[in-house]
């Protein structure tokens, strides 16, 4: 009889709630959403699916002129939108009719603008009903923050989603907000995506298994000396404003059952320094992608960790004998500074390494002997340098079995230069080219003939090209000599002439003319597209503007080094340098250039950078003003400009 009589009221309550639902011309629409399965995976592009949401249906939206709008109604679903102080009576009214043993379990409120009291009533409601999972979004708390006596006794609530929470109350005790959620009887919960400051340690023992604070501001100071979460594990706080990862540490030592931490997304560091580290010992997963963790790391990790997120950081090395993780299983390192592969003396347990897109060279032929469990290396989107080193990391692809992931697309040549772009598997190279013992029998036959040779040729190879330029700058220099009366000879019309390849031309464009041309000083540069004469020669051209100019500055890069044009104004340059002995250089680093990329006729460029003081564009943008000071004050003249309006021109 009683199963009848409930089964009845129900009945008669969603009659009532389609009935409301389709008071005045009524306009259907319909749209998906969609579960999202949880993965243990780290997924590539840095988001965490390990994220739950409660279960939504196949959704019908009834919009209507009734008190809210009814997005989707089943047996066992609810979905509501556009709750504020004007109908949240009737939505309580309702909810309260759902009491426990109701076969609606999922219940969704989106766009909620209620007063504080209200707000409380509707999660009070909740908890005594059959509801088992909570979904609320676009919450606006319009009054003050109170007290609020809430009774958490016999709910059937399992999971609370809460997202983009507004609180415009400015000035109000923590306590009243955060110890509401923070005592919450529930396995479950999520608060993403609303400015949270700060979360209270529940006050008693906590059920809590799951914890999603998702895109907030929390910082370290949460959960410090927290003993009541011992049954928490997974806990994410990707997003937040965290900056120290001992502190982080400590937070989990009293979560005993702790299993999975996504840390990433954040601002950690770790700079070591005597600081220990004290990890909850259950944690076997941990993500610390996307912060600003340098090697150091390695002194303060969880001991007992299986997959280790390091991605999207700035490591350059992987330092042995500072800590051994004998169970890490899974570790990457993509997207950081290494110069070659890790070894595995500290993680002789490990099964996947991930360590693409750092600066890897001539990855270690003998990583596999050295890491005999490992199953697959991701080490694809490095710059390699197809050498003789190579060839034997090559051969790795035939004798691991198939364990480089991403072979052959992801490997691929960068130097030298010509055979950028060639996947390793066509590189080859002569056995000859790449024995050593070949190569020293065949030196011990040749000798002292062979090192004469070698010699004279080390010393010869460059004189037919300085030759060359020696007689065009004589050329140059005799046709100045003899130019018609009324044709001045050369004299300082620029600040300075800009020297740097095509490929570096978007920084030259965009950072370093507009910052000296129209900064203070009115500074005038000569560069080659404005400034050279139609009709002379490119030769003639760069010799009369560095004549014309009071300084020759060089921006330095990769690309410089293999531009022809470049060399050509170095030389010039350099050679002003001595024949007027001046102090005319100015060298800009605007990125390093590794020394096995400057060609042998540059020896003047390795004696200058040897020699000479260099300015270095600093990634930082704090330190870029610093930068532009410098180079002005080296650049600092007082020109009898032909031109007075230059800089009412180029303002």
């Amino acid at each position: 009889m009683r199963q009848n009589m409930s089964f009845l009221r129900n009945f008669f309550l969603y009659k009532c709630l389609f009935a409301l639902t389709f008071w005045n011309r009524v306009n259907l629409s319909v749209e998906d959403e969609l579960f999202t399965p949880v993965s243990n995976n780290f997924p590539e592009d840095g988001s965490n699916q390990k994220i739950k949401s409660l279960p939504l249906l196949y959704t019908k939206s009834y919009q209507s002129k009734a008190d809210w709008v009814v997005i989707q109604n089943t047996t066992e679903s609810l979905s509501l939108s556009e709750i504020t102080n004007d109908n949240v009576k009737k939505l309580v009214a309702l909810l309260s009719n759902f009491r426990q043993g109701s076969r609606l379990q999922n219940l969704t409120l989106t766009n909620v603008s209620v007063d504080w009291n209200a707000l409380m009533e509707i999660f009070q409601t909740v908890w005594h009903s059959s509801i088992e999972y909570f979904n609320i979004s676009n919450v606006t708390q319009l009054s003050d923050i109170r007290t609020y006596d809430f009774d958490y006794s016999g709910t059937s609530m399992k999971a609370l989603a809460m997202k983009k929470i507004q609180v415009t109350d400015l000035y109000f005790t923590q306590d009243d907000l955060y110890r509401i959620f923070a005592d919450m009887n529930i396995a479950d919960m999520t608060i993403a995506d609303s400015e949270m400051i700060h979360m209270l340690c529940p006050s008693s023992k906590s059920p809590f298994r799951y914890l999603n604070f998702l895109k907030n501001d929390l910082t370290d100071f949460l959960f410090q000396n927290c003993e009541n979460l011992l049954q928490l594990e997974t806990l994410i706080l990707q997003k937040n404003k965290f900056e120290r990862l001992h502190k982080v540490s400590f937070m989990t030592s009293h979560m005993k059952s702790l299993k999975y931490l996504d840390m990433s997304h954040n601002l950690l560091r770790h700079d070591g320094a005597g600081m220990q580290c004290q990890w909850a010992e259950s944690l076997s997963e941990l993500d610390l992608s996307s912060n600003q963790l340098v090697d150091a790391v390695f002194e303060c990790l969880p001991v007992n960790v299986k997959k280790l997120g390091l991605q999207n950081n700035q490591i350059s090395n992987v330092p042995r004998g500072m800590v051994e993780l004998k169970s890490l299983e899974e570790l990457n390192l993509a997207s950081n500074r290494l110069a070659n592969l890790p070894g595995c003396s500290g993680f002789t347990s490990l099964q996947f390494l991930n360590v693409e897109m750092n600066l890897i060279l001539t990855p270690s032929a003998d990583f596999f002997q050295s890491c005999p469990r490992v199953r697959e290396l991701q080490a694809g989107h490095n710059p390699f340098k197809c050498s003789c080193e190579l060839q034997d990391f090559i051969g790795l692809e035939r004798q691991s079995g198939g364990k480089l992931f991403g072979w052959p697309a992801a490997y691929v040549c960068e130097y030298p230069e010509g055979l950028r772009g060639m996947e390793l598997k066509d590189f080859h190279l002569s056995q000859l080219a790449c024995n050593t013992t070949l190569l020293l029998v065949t030196a011990l036959l040749l000798t002292l003939v062979l090192v004469a040779a070698v010699a004279f040729l080390c010393i010869c190879l460059d004189v037919p090209w300085y030759v060359r330029m020696t007689w065009q700058w004589t050329q140059t220099k005799r046709r100045a000599w003899h130019n018609p009366p009324g044709d001045q000879g050369p004299v300082l019309q620029f600040h300075a002439f800009i020297s740097y390849s095509e490929r570096d031309s978007l920084w030259v464009k965009n950072e370093l003319i507009p910052s000296l041309e129209k900064g203070e000083g009115c500074i005038q540069l000569c560069q080659h597209e404005r400034n050279f004469i139609p009709g002379k020669s490119i030769v003639e051209n760069i010799i009369n503007c560095i004549e014309k100019s009071y300084k020759s500055i060089f921006v330095l890069s990769p690309n410089f080094v293999q531009s022809e044009w470049c060399h050509y104004e170095l030389y010039f340059a350099h050679h002003k340098l001595f024949s007027e002995n001046s102090n005319s250089l100015i060298l800009i680093l605007l990125e390093p250039i590794p020394p096995y990329l400057i060609p042998a006729r540059y020896h003047k460029l390795k004696a200058l950078m040897a020699k000479r003081t260099y300015l270095e564009w600093p990634k930082e943008r704090s330190k870029r003003a610093l930068f532009w000071a410098n180079l002005r004050a080296a650049i600092s003249i007082n020109l009898r400009k032909t031109n007075e309006n230059w800089c009412e021109e180029i303002d």
